[in-house]
């Protein structure tokens, strides 16, 4: 049953998109990797061929497309053997706080850069004392005259070292409710009192950039704040049903390639003459990974058609979150099993992905945290 309905826009996009990627990232995967980071041309060259930003109205340079086009988008990146080039973080988590929020001024400001690829964003909440718990941050906002003063620390922050242009999440110290304190501002990378820090080394992801930041007297216009003050909280929440859904299609996406080299992989290695996928325990385990795959896939694009469609399914893709990112680890930590000796090397495509798709649990709100989340929505 069809349950996506992609048009020929869609489809020809997808084409033009993979060709873009076949030219301009896959080949240049490892390199990324060894380098620690993605160039800054990267993101221009995609920003310039029309693939960022894809919801932005044409009015700021934009496409004005559907949320599908993001979904080809994150399932086409999936196969470029990178995960540096974190185009959905940019396009489809940080930049609609922008559209959503801010005023014309701002969005004339900074949506064009944004579409462009001039423009790389991210988003400033995690501190070192505060991960998933949005109400316990510590980075003050002060407001004296026509400005506002932040003083405090992010860490973990993806794209922190690349970013143009960050979403970043402080609270007004003299509001003693956390939930009512909170606002969101834009910060320009260059502004004095801005400092970016250490370029963080992590397990996985290696070519994706992650940083610590730093907040000391950083003066910003007033009117850099998104929204009404004291209701970053709840503009967050707003946001958070689409970052799980993103971080579901990734999971999926990613699943179901791994999926496919494992299927292949086990179909081309011989053990005594055979391919080793004639083995019973073997098939057996592929079926079971392949399962769960369909099972990811038929869940996730019912709530992408969902959400597309206005409703609420703040529980759906909490469950969807900590489902699929469990699911991915597991489909890797088995087709890692399959590759035997062969799955300790870098050589091997496996490796990689089993390193990066650990954090997936992890990031976004910890999946501990969708289910906690998914219990209070359905009042347990």
């Amino acid at each position: 049953m069809e349950i996506l309905k992609y048009t020929e826009d869609h489809q020809d996009f997808r084409k033009r998109l993979r060709s873009f990627l076949e030219k301009e990232v896959t080949p240049f995967a490892d390199e990324w990797e060894r380098a620690g980071i993605v160039p800054k041309t990267a993101w221009k060259k995609m920003g310039r061929a029309g693939f960022l930003c894809t919801e932005v109205s044409s009015d700021y340079g934009g496409l004005g497309g559907d949320f599908l086009y993001s979904v080809i988008v994150i399932e086409e990146l999936t196969h470029t053997g990178q995960n540096g080039l974190i185009a959905p973080l940019h396009s489809d988590i940080v930049v609609p706080y922008i559209t959503a929020y801010a005023s014309d001024a701002l969005k004339k400001k900074y949506l064009p850069g944004c579409v462009s690829g001039d423009i790389v964003t991210a988003v400033a909440m995690t501190e070192p004392g505060a991960g998933s718990d949005l109400a316990g941050i510590s980075t003050a906002a002060v407001e004296e005259g026509d400005q506002v003063v932040l003083n405090g620390s992010k860490t973990f922050i993806t794209n922190g070292i690349l970013a143009d242009l960050l979403v970043v999440a402080a609270r007004d110290p003299e509001v003693e409710d956390p939930y009512q304190a909170i606002s969101l501002y834009l910060v320009e990378s260059q502004t004095p009192g801005f400092e970016k820090g250490r370029r963080l080394k992590k397990m996985g992801l290696w070519s994706q950039d992650t940083a610590e930041l730093f907040f000391s007297k950083c003066r910003i216009p007033k009117t850099n704040r998104l929204g009404k003050k004291g209701d970053g909280f709840l503009m967050l929440m707003d946001k958070l049903q689409q970052v799980r859904l993103v971080c579901a299609v990734w999971a999926v996406a990613g699943a179901e390639r791994i999926l496919e080299w494992a299927m292949e992989y086990c179909q081309n290695t011989r053990i005594s003459g055979k391919p080793i996928s004639k083995s019973q325990a073997v098939q057996f385990g592929l079926i079971e990974m392949a399962t769960d795959v369909k099972l990811g896939r038929a869940f996730v694009e019912k709530l992408v058609r969902d959400h597309m469609e206005g409703e609420n399914v703040v529980i759906e893709t909490s469950m969807a979150k900590y489902w699929t990112t469990d699911m991915v680890k597991r489909i890797a930590d088995r087709a890692l099993d399959f590759c035997g000796n062969f799955g300790t090397l870098e050589t091997c495509q496996i490796a990689r992905a089993w390193r990066d798709t650990r954090v997936m649990s992890i990031f976004a709100g910890t999946n501990e945290i969708m289910k906690n989340i998914a219990a209070k929505f359905m009042g347990l």
